[in-house]
């Protein structure tokens, strides 16, 4: 199985070019927050630890993640790739990803690094807050507080990832297809 991971701050397209990208390549997408609302849905018990650090805009923590990440790829094992949308964020979970595919005997194949200017990102959150029934994303409080969280865990286990992974910086400002382009260049054409 070949994985890709999109990573970038919140209000940056992922979940919009994962699941375009993966329909191109016929990957699974695999959204962390999608996950983690299913677990909390449907009550299971990592499912209503999550719900506890998600509600507040907190990261949850690493060993629930690596916990629910084993489970997701053991899942995912015949599928021809997937793309993971929303982990790693942190450098520990870069580690515990590392060492979920090596376990498994996979590979991350690329990690797209999708970049926003800030207010870019503020503007986006409050778009999606007015278009989305998310309860998460009505208080702009945790905009800001999921930003802030972004920029001081999730941008050093950016920087963390160059040192390990192949990893490429797409400018995510402006027309959805021109970010999709943009991405797609940098795909090898064998996936």
């Amino acid at each position: 199985m070949n994985i890709i991971i999109v990573t970038g701050p919140p209000y940056s397209g992922k979940g919009t070019q994962c699941e375009i990208i993966s329909k191109i390549l016929h990957f699974t997408h695999l959204s962390t927050g999608d996950r983690c609302r299913q677990e909390k849905a449907n009550h299971t018990k990592i499912g209503q630890i999550m719900s506890q650090y998600e509600e507040k805009g907190d990261l949850v923590p690493d060993s629930i993640m690596k916990t629910l990440f084993g489970q997701i790829l053991d899942e995912n094992k015949d599928r021809k790739g997937v793309i993971l949308d929303g982990y790693p964020r942190t450098n520990p979970q870069v580690d515990d990803l590392l060492e979920l595919v090596k376990e498994k005997k996979q590979q991350i194949r690329l990690v797209i690094n999708i970049d926003v200017a800030h207010d870019e990102l503020l503007a986006r959150a409050l778009k999606r807050a007015a278009d989305s029934s998310r309860e998460d994303d009505k208080d702009p409080a945790t905009h800001l507080k999921r930003l802030h969280i972004f920029e001081t865990a999730t941008l050093p286990a950016i920087a963390y990832m160059k040192t390990l992974l192949p990893v490429v910086d797409i400018d995510g400002m402006g027309e959805i297809a021109e970010i999709t382009r943009r991405i797609r260049e940098q795909i090898p054409t064998h996936f």
